[in-house]
């Protein structure tokens, strides 16, 4: 029983290497780490089909191996699996990748401002559909700004809203200053540049790297303590690709949210790249809405100020 099983012993250690030693994965090759990085809460599935093999092997070496990548797994997820929501708060957020293609964006933008948001953000915002958008939120809220394929909607006064430039050629990200109840804070919204799984060339982010940095560098410029990030990163908050960005914000799921709140796709959430993220803000509670006709689910997060 010693000696069965040393093929799965081995497999169980490569799994734990490549989960504890995520970072060292190189990106030349095809974005490779990325790619990992992207859908690594994943690799713990192979704990159960390790598992299984070893039991009909009935090999203690093999289940005694096993137990290292459970502990790496536990260490970096373990604690997205309790619940850190509390309550509280006095400013509810939401933001959402609407898609272009959306058949019903009337029911959308009314999905969304169901939540009880005080300020939400919409990216993938056609030009021929803004003003359906408008009139469906306007009621709710009595300011906003869209600027290229990106918008947010305030129930409080915006000023200094202005586009951010993020490399594309193209204005997909935003900046305004929103005067709440409890003072002043920069909100952005931004949507990252699609990546791609390619044969040849494996998973393209070069774009929305170079975005990711330049979106970092204005956060970092920020004259504003109180800042919230929202928007479609196309990337989580484990991808090394985003660490401008995450390396001064909180993801507001990791730090108040109950599970690991996936967003994409809408159909079979897989990975969490819609972001709210904040510097300066306390979150409190952050969660995943209902699902709308667009590929995303919308997430709404709440802060204290």
């Amino acid at each position: 029983m010693w000696r069965r099983g040393i093929v799965l012993a081995a497999c169980a250690v490569l799994l734990t290497l490549v989960m504890a030693f995520h970072a060292k994965i190189p990106n030349t090759i095809g974005n490779l780490g990325s790619l990992s990085e992207t859908f690594l809460p994943w690799f713990g599935v192979f704990v159960p089909l390790l598992l299984i093999l070893g039991l009909v092997r009935r090999s203690a070496t093999a289940l005694i191996a096993l137990l290292l990548p459970v502990m790496v797994w536990l260490n970096l997820f373990g604690g997205l699996l309790t619940d850190k929501s509390g309550s509280g708060g006095d400013l509810t957020v939401a933001t959402h990748n609407v898609n272009a293609d959306n058949p019903d964006p009337t029911g959308t933008a009314r999905k969304v401002a169901g939540s009880g948001a005080d300020i939400i953000a919409l990216q993938e915002l056609p030009s021929g559909q803004v003003p359906t958008y408008e009139a469906a939120l306007a009621h709710r809220f009595p300011y906003h700004s869209v600027q290229g394929t990106v918008g947010l909607w305030s129930k409080y006064p915006m000023s200094s809203t202005r586009p951010v430039d993020i490399k594309m050629g193209w204005t997909r990200a935003m900046r305004s200053t929103v005067t709440t109840p409890k003072g002043e804070v920069a909100v952005y919204v931004a949507h990252m540049p699609s990546v791609r799984v390619k044969l040849h060339s494996g998973f393209t982010a070069n774009q929305r790297d170079d975005s990711a940095d330049a979106l970092g560098e204005a956060i970092a410029h920020e004259r504003l303590g109180k800042v919230i990030l929202l928007g479609d990163l196309n990337g989580t908050m484990n991808d090394r690709s985003l660490n401008e960005v995450t390396s001064q914000m909180r993801s507001t799921q990791g730090a108040a949210g109950d599970g690991f709140g996936f967003s994409w796709p809408a159909s079979s959430p897989m990975a969490r790249i819609d972001q709210i993220m904040v510097k300066g803000v306390e979150p409190m509670s952050s969660w995943t809405l209902p699902a709308t006709d667009s590929d995303h689910l919308p997430i709404a997060a709440r802060v204290e100020l």
